[in-house]
Parts: C-alpha cells; structure tokens; sequence
C-alpha cells in the first residue's frame, strides 16, 4: 500500500466506553487506525475483543466517547440526519446477523430499488431497475424472480445474508465494513461470494474492512491484519507476518485454537 496516499479512513485515539463509575467498560480502548483506498483488512478477536463496537463506531451507528474519526483527510461530521445520509452513501456494510438488518415490512423490491435511488437511480426507468436488480442477485447467485414481491422473513438466513451483498453490489460504496459476511453461507459458496467481493474492490477501489474470529479468513482475503483484545490492538501488520510470524502470546494462541483435521483436537483451552 502506498503510504504517501492519504488515508481514507482514520481513527484517532477512538474511545468507547459504557456505563459509570464501577460499572464503566472500555469497550474500545485509545484505537489508531488508517485505512486506504482499495486496502483490504482484518479485525480479528475473541467475542467481546470490542471489535463490533469499533465497527459500529467507524460506521457511525454509535458515537465515540473520545477521539476522532476522519474520512478522506476530514474530520466526520455525523450531527444530522442528513449528514448521516451523505456518509453512509460512502461507507456500509454487512451485519453478522441478517434477521436485524431488514425492516420486516419492506419487500425485497424495495430493499434493493432504495439503493439504486440512493446511487442517483431514482428517474431510471422500470426496466432498467429491474434489470440492475436481476444483475446484483445474480451477483451472489439468487434469482430475482424467485425473490420478487417477497418479505425479508420469508427468505432462510443464507438467503438474506447474500441479499446483504447484493445491496453493496448495488451501491458499491467506496468502504465496505464487513462484520462476518459469510457466516450463514454454506462452505462452497464462502469462497464465491468472498472472490467477488475482492472483484468488486477492484473495480471500483472499495476499501474493506473485515470484523471476524475466523483466523483463515483474515489470511485469505487480507493485505493487512489487526488483532484486537480487550479493546486494543495487541498485534498488527501484514497478513503474511501476522499469521505465519506471529509474535503476541494471544496472537498465537488464536492460530493455535484453529482445529486443524491432520491433528488431536486440544480442547483443553475451551
């Protein structure tokens, strides 16, 4: 990554608590990150590391207690609804768990027509919306005919997680904060939909952001890896020296708890 660019997005010195006096958490503890156009990263940890609060943080679901958050070399300003908007047009994202992200009472056209009109589509003609929405179903292997007129809930989890991917498809924003994206995909279309998604940052240069406990995927998709405890970041660099060189004690025993079929399970540590 070429570092005389500069970041797209920043974090600097994030901080994010919860609660009062001794019932006070740090959820997320004095974070510094920079990230650049067309990076892929990973922010990998245990549950309860802080690292969907960061999420929800860069994503401006919740405010930071302290520190700041710049997107293109500015400093964000999420204060209205309307300057919301504007940002989120720039960055979003896919949720672990797909049953909260859909309002159960908009049909699948819906959900997928808002993105065209939020990318300037709102005058194209029907038929050009349908087809653009045929194209991004495609894009994660459903069929809009099959999907048309239907409700959110009427689709299985697979099904709705791959629909998430579809809308990016759709808006292509220039960052992509993927939290689990593949969690209810079954095994051989992980893959698939994780090729196209680096398809897609080729193609228009999406930055993205990766929030997960899966150790192989952060290898695999990666440029660089950050490794998130107790609301910090105890490691972080490439991928490559991260994973194969790593040098925290948590750090390592994060690969080493990855079942590995050639082996005894240990499951002394669970």
């Amino acid at each position: 990554m070429d570092k005389e660019k500069k970041p797209y997005l920043s974090a600097k010195g994030v901080t994010k608590s919860f609660g009062f006096g001794r019932q006070k958490t740090v959820a997320v503890d004095n974070i510094n990150l920079d990230l650049y156009e067309g990076e892929v990263i990973s922010i990998v940890g245990e549950s309860g590391s802080g690292k969907t609060t960061l999420s929800k943080v860069l994503l401006g679901l919740i405010n930071q207690t302290s520190g700041d958050v710049y997107f293109q070399g500015v400093k964000r300003d999420i204060s209205s609804q309307a300057r919301k908007r504007e940002y989120w047009k720039n960055i979003q994202a896919i949720f672990q768990d797909p049953f909260s992200s859909y309002n159960i009472f908009n049909k699948i056209d819906s959900v997928l027509l808002d993105c065209i009109n939020m990318r300037g589509g709102v005058y194209f003609p029907r038929e050009k919306k349908t087809e653009m929405m045929i194209e991004a179903c495609s894009f994660v292997n459903l069929k809009f005919e099959e999907l048309t007129n239907k409700y959110p809930f009427e689709l299985s989890g697979g099904q709705m997680q791959r629909l998430m991917i579809a809308r990016i498809f759709l808006l292509q924003p220039k960052i992509l904060l993927a939290d689990e994206p593949t969690s209810m995909i079954d095994a051989c279309s992980r893959a698939t939909i994780l090729d196209e998604l680096m398809h897609l940052r080729k193609e228009v240069g999406m930055t993205i952001i990766f929030i997960t406990h899966d150790i192989g995927l952060a290898y695999y998709v990666s440029d660089n890896v950050y490794i998130m405890e107790k609301g910090r970041f105890v490691e972080s660099g490439a991928a490559d020296d991260v994973i194969l060189r790593p040098k925290e004690p948590y750090t390592q025993r994060l690969i080493n708890d990855v079942p590995k079929i050639y082996e005894e399970w240990d499951l002394s540590t669970v």
